[in-house]
C-alpha cells in the first residue's frame, strides 16, 4: 500500500494502492509510461520502493530479489519469455530449483501432477525449440508453480496468441482461480480484460485512478479511465488503394539457417524456424514460392501464428537475409541484391518485430536511437557530417509529436517502458516518409490512446500513397486497417481473406491450417505439390 518509486526526473509511482483477493484474476491496465511494470518489478523483488509497503496474507514483507518474492509464493511470467531453447521442457522448469525434487524421476512426476492439476498439457521430455508460442507460455507458467507460486503476474500474456489459443488460456486462469490462486494480469487488450478479469485497477501516470468491475464497464469506459478524457470516435476508412505497384515479391523462397544445400553454397540467415536439414543434403523452404504485390495506398496484412515465415518474410525485404531463390522489386527497381542501407535510403521504412534486437540500442540516449538506420538523411546529417542538434531537435518533435513518456532525450532507451519505446521507433520511421513500410506488430505493447494514434499515422500515410506490410498477431488491428489480408502458414500463403467480411475465429482458424468459412484458398502450385524438400541439383 502507498507505493511510491522515484527515478532521477521522473516519479514512476506515486502512492499506489493495490490489492489482489485469492481465487481472483485481477487486472491492471494503464497507458504506456502509467507505472505499471515499475509496480510488478517491485512486486517481484527486482526493485525497491522508495515509500510503502508490501503485505503477503496479511503479513508486511521486504523483498530484496526475485528470490524473496518466489519464497513468499509471488511468481511472474514476462511477456519476453526466458527459456532454453536448446533445453527440454523438464530442464526448464527445474533449471536453478534443482533442491526441490531433484532432476529426475521426482521432478518429472511432480510436472505431470502440476500439468493434470490445471489442464496445461506440458510434455516434459519435448525441447523448448519444438514448441509453439502457446505451449512455451504453458510451460512458463509451469515453472513458477513448480516453484510454489500461489500469486502470479502475468505480463502481456495474450500479446502473440490467436483466438483459439486465448481461450485455452483463460480456461487455464479458470483452473488456476478454483485451486484459491491469484492472478494479476497485465494487458492493453481491453475486451480480454473484461472477460476474464474478477477486478480491474486502472492505473494513470503513476498512481491509481479507481477501479472497475467488468460486468459494470465498456472497453471504452476503461479507456477513458486510463487517459483521463473521452476518446474520439473513430472514422470509417475509405479505400486509397491505387493501381501503381510499390513492392513485388515473385518466388521468394527462403531455405532454414545451417541446411547444407551442396557443396558449393549454404543458404545464408536464419529464423524461428531454426536449423530445418534433412536426410540426403536437402532442407527445409522456411519460405516457399511467396508471390504477391502491394501498391500505393494499400496495407496488406499478413495473419499467422508466429514461427511461419513472417520473420524470414521481413528479414528479406529489409535485406537482413538473402533470397535463396524469387525476386524483390521496389518502384521497378530489383532490388534483391541490395543491402540494408540502401534499401533503407531508397524510402523503405522498417518497424521491427524485435525492437530490441533490431530496432534501438538500449544502452544510448534516445536522440542517438533516433539517428538509427537513417544516418545518411536529414536531420540527422549535413552532407558527409553528423547534424547532433538536428537529429536532438527532431528527436524532441517526435517526443512531443508521439507522447512518448519521458524526462527527456538523454536518458537511455533502457529507461522507457516497451510501450514508449515502440512509440519512439514508430515516430522516427514515419518521420523520414517511407514509400513503403514494413510494420511488424507496430502497436506490440502500446496503450489503447497510443494504439488509435498509431493507427492514424499509418492510416494517414496511405492517403498520401504509403504502401505497407502489415504483420501483427493482433487479429483486429489485421482486419481493422488492411485493405488485403493474406495467411501465411508453413511458410506459404495459404489463403486470402476480405478484411470486410472476415473474423477473427475464422482467422484463426486458417492460421493453424483449418479451412474456415469467408476465407479463399490459394490454389496449389507444382511445388506445392511436391516434396517440401529441396533435391541437390535445384540448390544454389
Amino acid at each position: 500500500m502507498g507505493i511510491t518509486k522515484r527515478f532521477p526526473g521522473v516519479v514512476a509511482n506515486s502512492d499506489i494502492r493495490f490489492s489482489v483477493r485469492k481465487g481472483t484474476v485481477h487486472a491492471l491496465v494503464g497507458e504506456n509510461g502509467a507505472g505499471k511494470s515499475t509496480l510488478m518489478k517491485i512486486l517481484y523483488g527486482m526493485q525497491k520502493p522508495d515509500e510503502g509497503t508490501i503485505a503477503v496474507d496479511g503479513e508486511h514483507v521486504t523483498f530484496s530479489s526475485p528470490a524473496d518474492a518466489i519464497a513468499r509464493g509471488i511468481g511472474m511470467v514476462h511477456q519476453h519469455f526466458m527459456l532454453a531453447d536448446n533445453l527440454t521442457v523438464l530442464e526448464n522448469v527445474v533449471l536453478g530449483s534443482e533442491k526441490l525434487h531433484g532432476i529426475g524421476g521426482g521432478a518429472r512426476k511432480k510436472i505431470k501432477e502440476i500439468s493434470d492439476r490445471y489442464g496445461l498439457n506440458v510434455r516434459p521430455d519435448l525441447l523448448v525449440e519444438s514448441l509453439g508460442v502457446a505451449e512455451r507460455q504453458r510451460v512458463e507458467i509451469l515453472k513458477v508453480l513448480y516453484r510454489g507460486a500461489r500469486t502470479l503476474i502475468l505480463d502481456e500474456p495474450t500479446a502473440v496468441l490467436v483466438p483459439q489459443e486465448v481461450d485455452a488460456l483463460f480456461s487455464n486462469l479458470r483452473e488456476l482461480k478454483s485451486e484459491g490462486l491469484a492472478v494479476i494480469f497485465i494487458s492493453h487488450k481491453l475486451g480480454e480484460v473484461l472477460s476474464v478479469a474478477d477486478e480491474i485497477t486502472v492505473i494513470r501516470r503513476g498512481t491509481t485512478v479507481g477501479t472497475a468491475v467488468p460486468s459494470a464497464t465498456t472497453p471504452r469506459q476503461l479507456a477513458e479511465m486510463m487517459v483521463g478524457s473521452e476518446l474520439p470516435t473513430p472514422e470509417t476508412a475509405e479505400s486509397t488503394v491505387t493501381d501503381k505497384p510499390v513492392i513485388e515479391v515473385d518466388g521468394l523462397t527462403v531455405y532454414a539457417a545451417g541446411a547444407s544445400l551442396g557443396a558449393e553454397s549454404e543458404p545464408t540467415g536464419g529464423g524461428l524456424l531454426g536449423d530445418l536439414a534433412v536426410p540426403g543434403g536437402a532442407a527445409k523452404r522456411v519460405l516457399d514460392d511467396v508471390t504477391f504485390t502491394i501498391h500505393a495506398g494499400e496495407v496488406m496484412g499478413i495473419a499467422g501464428v508466429e514461427g511461419n515465415g513472417q520473420t524470414e518474410l521481413i528479414d528479406a525485404l529489409i535485406g537482413l537475409k538473402n533470397a535463396d531463390s524469387g525476386t524483390i522489386g521496389f518502384l521497378g527497381d530489383d532490388i534483391t541484391p541490395w543491402a540494408t542501407r540502401k534499401r533503407r535510403e531508397k524510402g523503405i521504412g522498417y518497424i521491427p518485430e524485435d525492437r530490441h534486437r533490431h530496432g534501438l540500442l538500449l544502452e544510448a540516449p534516445l536522440w542517438e536511437n533516433r539517428i538509427l538506420g537513417h544516418v545518411t538523411e536529414k536531420p540527422n546529417s549535413k552532407g558527409v557530417w553528423l547534424d547532433i542538434k538536428g537529429a536532438q531537435d527532431d528527436t524532441r518533435r517526435i517526443v512531443e509529436e508521439y507522447d512518448v513518456r519521458t524526462p527527456g532525450i538523454d536518458v537511455t532507451a533502457a529507461s522507457l517502458s516497451g510501450g514508449n519505446q515502440q512509440k519512439l521507433i514508430v515516430g522516427r520511421e514515419m518521420s523520414h516518409k517511407p514509400k513503403f513500410l514494413i510494420a511488424a506488430h507496430p502497436t506490440r505493447g502500446v496503450d489503447v490512446g497510443a494504439q488509435a494514434a498509431i493507427w492514424d499515422q499509418i492510416r494517414e500515410a496511405r492517403r498520401e500513397g504509403l504502401a505497407v506490410l502489415l504483420i501483427s498477431a493482433d487479429l483486429d488491428e489485421l482486419i481493422g486497417l488492411s485493405d488485403t489480408l493474406r495467411v501465411i502458414y508453413d511458410g506459404r500463403l495459404v489463403a486470402d481473406a476480405d478484411p470486410a467480411t472476415v473474423t477473427p475465429e475464422e482467422l484463426g482458424s486458417a492460421m493453424t491450417g483449418a479451412a474456415s468459412g469467408h476465407l479463399e484458398h490459394v490454389e496449389e502450385s507444382a511445388a506445392d505439390g511436391a516434396d517440401d524438400t529441396a533435391p541437390e541439383d535445384e540448390a544454389r
